[in-house]
């Protein structure tokens, strides 16, 4: 490059070759510093956390209780989480197994049990369930737990109400609301901006699909939800009134007259939970810090009592390294959760060829003698589903034992890859049946053509552009999906009927579309036996006739380069980093909010990629 001539010109040039090279020197050495704490990392390892003898676990669950995490992109994830926009989710089995290293650990001294982060659970109440099993196993050990809350909402009081002192806020309220299935219809807006619905289904009771051909809730969705819905909803009552040494009529009395027991006590809703017993005492967090000191210590920097949060504890207590299996005898489990969608998908969504090369690997071990697939699905994919379960039948022709374990949901395809399974198990709690199939295509040709967009061409037959968004569909095509739908129903009424060893014609008087509960599910023949995770494992080693065995979970295979960043990212100094980049972007929340609704519409379309348009999905969640 010519350098310039006049004096100016050279002023400038020298001014910007020394940008240019402190701009070079600089990429250079944070390139070299990222590198340094990468080896530095992958030598060294992460460091162990440690705590002091007589410390409290603190158990403080965030966000949705999860069978299995949704996989988001590492680095990705410590961004967001500086911007405060991560999905929140915690593990079940990590509270569970914090939860049974502590009971044994003579430096706990006390679970302590903080719920304000909780907002909900993923799938009904069983997960709940699971930690609940968990707490009072804890108990035997003679150790105390104690629960505390600014407020308590349904579910977070749930928990709560395992410990042995329950604290909460003098601010604070403890609300119970039963339970409900509400959704919102569309009907009357998509008549009004013109686009056109093609629905084919099956199954009176098949109501996935009815916020767009209804401004309402059917009668037949109303029937059956409230019957699933009763028994959640006793079954937590019951366990609440137990927990707390009450009769279920007093939590009854509490919700029907709430107004007036809050007007007797002018509106102080701490008082209130106070009186009926559901907290032991009411205190500020000052207050309750302090008690927590007196109980067991302060710790080292004098600001709070002795602690370890579960994720740290986890690190300290989990292996480093999971070493596989060389058991002679084997039982595989394999998770299954979230929707079921075509292809290929990562933790969070159940992948037809993802979930069946699991089950292969599976299958192809000698040492496996018996698979147990852990279900927590509400279905997708008619074909993604039958790709599942032709995997888990060609395991079992092959000698080995297929049992389903069914978590929070096994519904329609979630039942469909467990129906052929050598035996079934379901939580009384579970929401499971669903047994119906639908399609649905949208067509957008009105309102396309008020905009000034139209669609038109010729083709050799009357099947060519069969589905095009910008024009009605054909009704010879519209027959032919209906009977690829009829088609599905019957497939699945036979697989069940096979499975349960039933005729089709009992199957379909209790499949339709209907949910049912897991106490229910057994009482129907939908399933064999009621029991967790840990009594479907028992189950199938007992099917299998193995005495002694290891359990070993079938995962994804990380790629090379999520190895690499897994390493790469256990420095500490490389979050920290990545989360002081995230805060210094600039954000808005109202437009973060916006976004993240859209996405999760565009999210929820997406995952229907059924290659025939046939679903067998249900819309069961609990509000």
């Amino acid at each position: 490059m010519a350098q310039p001539s006049s004096f100016i010109g050279k002023f400038f040039y020298r001014i910007w070759k020394t940008v240019d090279v402190a701009g070079r020197l600089l990429i250079g050495l944070i390139a070299i510093t990222l590198l340094i704490f990468m080896v530095r990392g992958c030598v060294s390892g992460p460091e162990l956390p440690k705590y002091d003898k007589g410390a409290a676990l603190v158990l403080a669950p965030k966000g949705i209780l999860q069978e299995q995490l949704t996989y988001t992109d590492p680095i990705q994830e410590i961004i967001n989480e500086a911007q405060g926009s991560q999905i929140i989710e915690t593990k079940v089995a990590d509270l569970v197994d914090a939860i049974n290293y502590a009971k044994d650990d003579d430096k706990i001294q006390v679970l302590f049990l903080a719920t304000n982060g909780l907002q909900g659970a993923y799938g009904g109440i069983s997960k709940y369930q699971d930690v609940r099993k968990a707490l009072a196993d804890f108990k035997t050990s003679g150790k105390k737990i104690i629960a505390s809350a600014d407020n308590y909402s349904q579910s977070q009081y749930y928990l709560a109400s395992m410990a042995d002192e329950i604290y909460m806020n003098p601010q604070g309220m403890m609300m119970l609301e039963g339970m409900g299935r509400y959704r919102t219809y569309y009907k009357s807006l998509i008549d009004n901006i013109g686009v056109k619905i093609n629905l084919f289904r099956v199954g009176t009771f098949k109501s996935a699909m009815e916020p767009y051909f209804r401004d309402s809730m059917s009668d037949a969705a109303k029937e059956a939800n409230i019957e699933w819905l009763g028994d959640l909803w006793s079954a937590m009552k019951s366990e609440i009134a137990q927990s707390r040494g009450m009769q279920e009529a007093k939590l009854d009395n509490y919700i029907e007259n709430f107004p007036q027991l809050l007007k007797d006590l002018n509106g102080d809703t701490g008082k209130l939970a106070l009186e009926h017993g559901f907290v032991d005492k009411l205190m500020s967090r000052g207050d309750l810090r302090q008690y927590m000191i007196e109980l067991v210590g302060m710790n080292e920097k004098k600001t709070s009592f002795k602690q370890i949060h579960f994720h740290s504890y986890l690190k300290a207590k989990r292996p480093l390294v999971e070493l596989p299996s060389t058991a002679e005898n084997q039982v595989a489990v394999i998770v299954a959760k979230g929707g079921i969608e075509d292809g290929i998908r990562k933790e969070g969504t159940i992948g037809g060829d993802s979930t069946a090369k699991l089950i292969r690997k599976a299958r192809m071990n000698d040492k496996v003698k018996a698979i147990v697939l852990r279900v927590d699905s509400p279905g997708g994919s008619a074909f993604a589903s039958e790709v599942i379960r032709a995997e888990l039948e060609r395991a079992q022709n092959e000698g080995k034992v297929v049992v389903a374990s069914m978590g929070g949901y096994a519904a329609s395809g979630g039942y469909w890859i467990s129906a052929t399974a050598d035996e079934i198990w379901a939580q009384p709690t579970t929401i499971t049946g669903s047994i119906g199939i639908f399609g649905m295509i949208p067509t957008f040709q009105q309102p396309a053509n008020k905009i000034g967009i139209f669609s038109d061409g010729v083709g050799t037959t009357k099947f060519a552009n069969a589905i095009d968004p910008l024009t009605d569909i054909k009704p010879e095509v519209g027959e032919v999906i209906q009977e690829i739908i009829n088609n599905g129903y019957d497939e699945f009424l036979s697989l069940v009927a096979r499975g349960r060893d039933m005729t089709v014609e009992e199957v379909n008087q209790i499949a339709q579309g209907r949910v049912w509960s897991g106490i229910d599910a057994k009482r129907l023949g939908l399933v064999d036996e009621l029991g967790d995770l840990n009594d479907a494992i028992k189950g199938a080693a007992k099917l299998a006739n193995i005495d002694s065995y290891d359990t070993v979970f079938i995962k994804r295979e990380l790629s090379e380069k999520e190895v690499l960043m897994k390493q790469f990212l256990d420095s500490a100094e490389i979050s920290s980093s990545l989360q002081a980049l995230g805060n210094n972007q600039n954000s808005n929340p109202v437009l973060q909010a916006l976004t993240q609704e859209v996405k999760q519409i565009i999210d929820g379309f997406s995952g229907f990629n059924d290659p025939n348009h046939a679903y067998i999905h249900c819309m069961c969640e609990i509000d």
